[in-house]
């Protein structure tokens, strides 16, 4: 009689275990999916960068920050800006010393490349418009006066060494290079500057923080 009782308490376990099983099975069959899969895991970061470049063959500070939103810990989608100044210099034309400054922002996308590594590496891409202002120093007045301003469109991709110092930090070091559409600013008494001279590579160091 206990013989018999244990035999169908264990067949009355093993059929609840396979139900169990196929309910399941049939579930995750039917759950919804999407191009970027049902389990593929989301975050995001905000990131301020400060670097540094040449403009008009002057040495220049760039700053700039972003924020982007992580789809499956390998491609970022967000928006960001960046801003520059570059060295004030003698212009002999106009008797007095200018710099350039100016700003640019627009749509980013980044891949990134082995994101659960300790070290690894994103690959953003800026693509957007900005603007430029040739500025002369005016000692007489203590003030600067902006003669001439010109806005561009501008692509600018880059690479960046990122390491995952803990886990809602990110330290990226890295590389970009500025191609913009044609423009010319200055004075008509002084050389104008055209696109070719904000042209060129920034070398960055990126703060990222978030849930990544």
């Amino acid at each position: 009689m206990k013989k018999t009782i244990f035999v169908s308490a264990l067949l009355v376990l093993l059929c609840s275990a396979s139900f169990s099983q196929e309910h399941e099975s049939t579930k995750k069959t039917q759950e919804y999916r999407t191009l970027l899969g049902h389990d593929k895991h989301s975050g995001f970061y905000g990131a301020f960068t400060i670097g540094y470049s040449q403009i008009e063959d002057k040495q220049a500070v760039v700053f700039g920050g972003r924020f982007e939103w992580i789809a499956g810990h390998s491609i970022g989608l967000g928006f960001g800006g960046t801003g520059f100044i570059n060295e004030n210099h003698f212009e002999p034309s106009l008797n007095s010393d200018v710099f350039l400054t100016g700003g640019y922002g627009g749509l980013y996308i980044e891949p990134i490349l082995l994101p659960n590594s300790p070290v690894h590496l994103s690959f953003p891409i800026l693509l957007g418009g900005g603007g430029i202002s040739y500025v002369t120093e005016n000692f007489d007045w203590d003030h600067n006066m902006i003669q001439d301003s010109e806005a561009f469109l501008i692509a600018e991709p880059g690479a960046e060494l990122e390491l995952n110092l803990t886990r809602n930090f990110r330290l990226a070091i890295g590389a970009s290079y500025r191609f913009t559409t044609s423009f010319d600013v200055g004075m008509p008494q002084s050389a104008l500057v055209n696109s070719s001279a904000l042209e060129g590579f920034t070398y960055m160091m990126t703060f990222k923080f978030g849930r990544f």
